[in-house]
C-alpha cells in the first residue's frame, strides 16, 4: 500500500513517522510533498522516503493521499490534483472548517474522501484522531486506513457535525496541555526545584493521570476525590484552582477553538 502527504509540515511529519515507526509503511512506500525543499531535505534524511516539489507525481505514486496543507490551500491542491485521482484512490483530508461536501464538490466528481483531525503526539506514537467518511468509502477503506493510521494513535469515527469539536478537544489540546505542564514546571522552579527536574515531574504526573481516567474508565471526578484528603493539601490547591477560573477558561477554550474551526 502506497502512501502519499501533500503537505510535510509538523503535522504530516508526526503522521508518517508514526507510520514508519509502527511497520505499517516502509519508507519506500511513502511519499511527501512540499512547498519548502528544505523540509522534504530533512525528511529524506530523517525519514528516508521519497519527496517531490510536484503533488501531482505524490498523487501519482499513491493508494492513500493525505491532504496536510493549511485550509486555504485546498482548493489550489485539489484544482491541481482532481485529474489525477481514480476511483479506487482514497482521500484523507486533514483540515478543520472543510465539508465532505465541499471537498466533493471541489472535485467535481465522485470522490472516496475521509475527513480527519489527528494532533501531535502521533509524533509518539500516542495520536488521537477523529474521522468522517463520506458516502462513497467503503467498510473495507475505513478499515485500511484506520489500520495505518493506528501506527500513530487511536482513531474514532464520528458524525461530521463533531469534527470542528474534535479539532477543539483533541487536534488543538496538546498546547493547553503543553501551557498547563510548562505552568507547573515554572511554579516547582519557583520553589526551588531545578527546571529539567520539574518538567519530568510535571510530564510524568499528567502522563500517569490522563493513563488513569483510561485504564481504570472511571470518572474524572472520582479520581480527583481520591487525591484530595479532608482538609489536605490537594484540596487547597483545587480551591485555588477553582478560584482562579481553571474550569471556565478551558471550557471557553476549547469553545472558542471550535467556532475558529468552523469559520475556516
Amino acid at each position: 500500500m502506497k502512501v502519499g502527504f501533500i503537505g510535510s509540515g509538523n503535522m504530516g511529519g508526526a503522521m508518517m513517522r508514526g507510520i514508519i515507526a509502527s511497520g505499517k509503511c516502509t519508507e519506500d512506500e511513502i511519499m511527501a510533498s512540499d512547498i519548502m525543499a528544505g523540509t522534504l531535505t530533512n525528511m529524506e534524511k530523517d525519514l528516508g522516503i521519497l519527496t517531490s516539489m510536484d503533488n501531482k507525481i505524490v498523487t501519482s505514486f499513491a493508494d492513500i493521499v493525505f491532504l496536510a496543507v493549511k485550509p486555504q490551500f485546498y482548493q489550489e491542491v485539489i484544482e491541481e490534483i482532481r485529474d489525477l485521482i481514480t476511483w479506487n484512490k482514497i482521500i484523507v483530508a486533514i483540515t478543520p472548517g472543510k465539508t465532505l461536501a465541499w471537498l466533493g464538490e471541489m472535485f467535481e466528481k465522485p470522490v472516496k474522501i475521509i475527513r480527519v483531525m489527528p494532533n501531535t503526539p502521533a509524533m509518539v506514537r500516542e495520536g488521537m484522531m477523529g474521522m468522517c467518511p463520506n458516502e462513497h468509502v467503503s467498510k473495507e477503506d475505513i478499515a485500511l486506513v484506520r489500520d495505518i493510521c493506528s501506527g500513530f494513535g487511536s482513531t474514532e469515527i464520528v458524525e461530521e457535525n463533531l469534527m470542528e469539536v474534535v479539532t477543539a478537544v483533541s487536534g488543538s489540546s496538546p498546547a493547553y496541555v503543553f501551557l498547563f505542564i510548562e505552568a507547573m514546571a515554572d511554579a516547582a522552579v519557583a520553589e526551588g526545584m531545578p527546571r529539567v527536574q520539574a518538567y519530568k515531574f510535571a510530564s510524568q504526573a499528567v502522563l500517569g493521570s490522563a493513563k488513569m481516567v483510561l485504564d481504570t474508565g472511571m470518572h474524572p471526578g472520582e479520581l480527583k476525590d481520591m487525591v484530595c484528603s479532608p482538609g489536605g493539601t490537594t484540596i487547597e490547591a483545587v480551591r485555588v484552582l477553582e478560584e482562579k477560573g481553571l474550569r471556565s477558561a478551558v471550557f471557553e477554550a476549547v469553545k472558542a477553538c471550535a467556532e475558529k474551526a468552523r469559520k475556516l
